[in-house]
C-alpha cells in the first residue's frame, strides 16, 4: 500500500469522527463517480456485496460503473450505528430505478474497517431490495 494515501478522519474513531467518516461516504457515493468513491479504499480492499465478493480499487470501480449503469436516478442515506476504534458500522436505505423504469428502495448495513490511514480495507454489505412505487420515494 502507498503509504502516502491518507483519508482523513484516521483511527481511533471518536463518534463525532465515525460520523464524519459515513457522511463523507455518502456523499461520494451520491456523487456516483466510481474512481472518487475507490479512493476511499485500500488499493487491496476487501469487499462482500450481497453475495459478490471485490478484491481491490480496480475490481471496485469496475463494480461502481456497472451499478450505476443499472441503478438510475440513485439515492443514498447513511446513518451511524456504532463504532470502535478502527470499525464503524452504518445502517442505510438507498433508492434507484432500473432502465425498465421500475423504482426500488434498498435497505442494510454495512460493516467497514479502516488501517491506520484511514482507508478502507473492508466492507461487508448486507442488502436487500423492495420494489416501491415512484410516488413512495422516500429520497428524493
Amino acid at each position: 500500500m502507498n503509504t502516502k494515501e491518507i483519508k482523513l478522519p484516521v483511527p481511533p474513531f471518536s463518534e463525532e469522527t465515525a460520523k464524519q467518516k459515513i457522511q463523507m461516504a455518502e456523499d461520494a457515493w451520491n456523487s456516483q463517480d466510481p474512481i472518487k468513491v475507490s479512493k476511499a479504499y485500500t488499493v487491496d480492499s476487501e469487499w462482500r456485496n450481497r453475495s459478490q465478493f471485490i478484491s481491490g480499487r480496480e475490481e471496485i470501480q469496475q463494480f461502481l460503473e456497472n451499478k450505476w449503469q443499472n441503478e438510475l436516478n440513485y439515492q443514498l442515506k447513511k446513518e451511524y450505528w456504532a463504532h470502535s476504534e478502527n470499525r464503524i458500522a452504518v445502517r442505510f436505505e438507498y433508492e434507484y430505478q432500473t432502465k425498465e423504469g421500475n423504482w426500488f428502495r434498498a435497505y442494510g448495513n454495512e460493516n467497514w474497517e479502516f488501517d491506520e490511514n484511514g482507508l478502507m480495507r473492508k466492507r461487508f454489505a448486507s442488502i436487500n431490495d423492495v420494489a416501491i412505487e415512484e410516488k413512495d420515494r422516500k429520497l428524493v
